[in-house]
C-alpha cells in the first residue's frame, strides 16, 4: 500500500493505493464499505464478487441506502451479481450509453471514494493486474458523486 497526503485548501486529504493480483483489494473494499453509515453509490463495469455482495447485504440490513449502476452487459452476464441484487430489492440500473460503462467507483456517505481499474470480480483480485485508489478529498469525491448521479439519471431500471 502507498499512502499520499495532500493539503487541499485547509483539508488534509488522503489517497491510499493498492494493486492486484493478490494485493488484498477485495478485503480493502469490504473494510471501506463496512464504514458506511448512510449511503453507498456504486458504478461498476463488472461485479461478480460474492464477498463484496455479502457485505452490501449486511449494510443494507442496517438501512444503508445502496444504489448500483452497471454496464448493460451485466444484465445477461452469467456470473454478474445484478440478478442477485435485483431479487433482493436493491436499486439497480443499467447504463444506456452506446459504448461500455467502464467506470469502477463507489462513493461512501459522500465522503470517501473507491476507484481505479479494479472491477469487483474474483479475476481482478486473483489474476489481473489492477489498481485501487481510496480517496477522501472532498473536491474529488464530489466530482465522482456528480458523475454517479449523471449515470443514475440516464440509467434504465434493472428488472429480473
Amino acid at each position: 500500500m502507498v499512502v499520499f497526503l495532500f493539503l487541499a485548501g485547509s483539508v488534509l486529504a488522503e489517497t491510499r493505493v493498492y494493486f492486484s493480483p493478490k494485493g488484498g483489494c477485495e478485503n480493502i473494499i469490504i473494510k471501506e464499505l463496512a464504514k458506511a453509515q448512510n449511503t453507498i453509490e456504486i458504478a461498476m463495469y463488472s461485479f461478480t464478487s460474492r464477498p463484496i455482495a455479502q457485505e452490501l447485504d449486511k449494510l443494507r440490513a442496517k438501512n444503508v441506502k445502496i444504489r448500483i449502476v452497471l454496464d448493460k452487459d451485466q444484465e445477461t452476464q452469467k456470473y454478474s451479481k445484478s440478478r442477485y441484487f435485483i431479487q433482493r430489492g436493491y436499486e439497480v440500473k443499467y447504463d444506456t450509453g452506446a459504448g461500455l460503462m467502464h467506470n469502477k467507483l463507489a462513493v461512501i456517505d459522500a465522503k470517501v471514494l473507491i476507484t481505479g481499474s479494479f472491477n469487483w470480480t474474483a479475476g481482478a483480485e486473483h489474476k489481473n493486474e489492477e489498481n485501487l485508489l481510496i480517496l477522501d478529498d472532498p473536491t474529488v469525491v464530489k466530482k465522482y458523486a456528480e458523475r454517479f448521479e449523471y449515470l443514475w439519471q440516464k440509467g434504465r431500471k434493472g428488472t429480473f
